[in-house]
């Protein structure tokens, strides 16, 4: 692939240049001289080429590093070019807001691509089959620990609305609990999570609503109130919500097959359960982009490097 059809002088960010309008633009910061003095990036992702500890690099939406490639970011962003502005966007705003407010600002942003003309294609072009039985959190309570194992191995232990509702319900008791000194969440089975219950997506058709719904339930909310407690240990696949979710902890061991993917953008969408929030703050919000526009699973070591997961165990 041409990525020099994409790639622009570093001169079109300046304010006082027409924005550029294409749906990916690429900077090739080895080559760049000049920095303007005052950066505006256009609504698409702007995302750099060499050099990272160019003095541009830090502006720009994600910088091109292993196992990240130039021309995966192109064929995906190609696929759902609106939905990688709007996550782009998002992550430009979230370093100035609160927790709370950054999830409010993803949810807002996930209900905008929920009625879109991507997602809905993605929506009509795979025809998801029944949902299977109710997912099942298990908790135990041991003196000041307190114990969730996402319990549903027969669906990869796929974030359905039952399983949610009840990480949502348990980590408000745990946030509400100062006696409760440790929360560790673990999974049965040889995925930690495969990621939201695809069998629900569309069951509620307006954004309004589910943007409200996600306003009252999602589990992030109440898991940021207690991530200082928390814990994760991660093995096999750890996808999509699974991923957001496990990222709030202020610990994470992986074991060496684990991967962790965030598949959204193919589908029109953004990561909705938090994690454009939660990853953002533990990888930063250029490698964060990464993960996302790429929709590259990273192993193991990788998200060692990158700080994904503190230890391999």
């Amino acid at each position: 692939m041409n990525i020099g059809e994409w790639t622009i002088d570093p001169a079109r960010l300046w304010p006082g240049e027409a924005a550029w309008d294409g749906p990916v633009a690429f900077v090739d910061l080895d080559a760049a001289r000049e920095v303007p003095a005052e950066v505006a990036l256009p609504a698409c992702p702007v995302i750099g080429l060499g050099d990272s500890s160019h003095p541009l690099a830090a502006a720009l939406d994600a910088v091109v590093e292993p196992p990240v490639g130039a021309d995966l970011l192109v064929r995906q962003i190609l696929v759902a070019p609106q939905a990688a502005a709007v996550i782009v966007q998002l992550l430009r705003l979230l370093p100035a807001l609160s927790v709370e407010q950054g999830l409010t600002a993803e949810s807002l942003a996930y209900a905008v691509l929920q009625g879109s003309g991507e997602h809905l294609a993605w929506r009509g072009a795979n025809i998801v089959g029944v949902a299977p039985a109710p997912g099942r959190l298990a908790v135990m309570r041991e003196g000041a620990r307190l114990m969730l194992t996402l319990d549903s191995p027969e669906s990869g232990n796929a974030i359905d609305r039952a399983m949610r509702d009840a990480l949502y319900e348990a980590f408000s008791l745990a946030a509400l609990d100062t006696e409760i000194a440790a929360i560790e969440l673990r999974a049965n089975g040889k995925a930690f999570s495969l990621g939201a219950e695809l069998g629900e997506f569309g069951t509620t058709t307006d954004p309004a609503t589910a943007h409200a719904i996600r306003g009252r339930t999602l589990p992030a909310r109440a898991a940021a109130r207690c991530a200082d407690r928390l814990a994760v240990h991660v093995q096999g696949a750890c996808v999509g919500s699974g991923l957001e979710l496990a990222a709030w902890a202020r610990r994470v061991t992986a074991s060496r097959e684990a991967w962790f993917q965030l598949p959204e953008l193919a589908m029109g969408i953004l990561p909705g359960a938090g994690g454009c929030v939660s990853l953002s703050r533990r990888i930063g919000r250029q490698r964060t982009a990464l993960m996302i526009l790429s929709g590259k699973r990273i192993g193991a070591a990788q998200a060692l490097g990158w700080g994904l997961v503190d230890e391999i165990a």
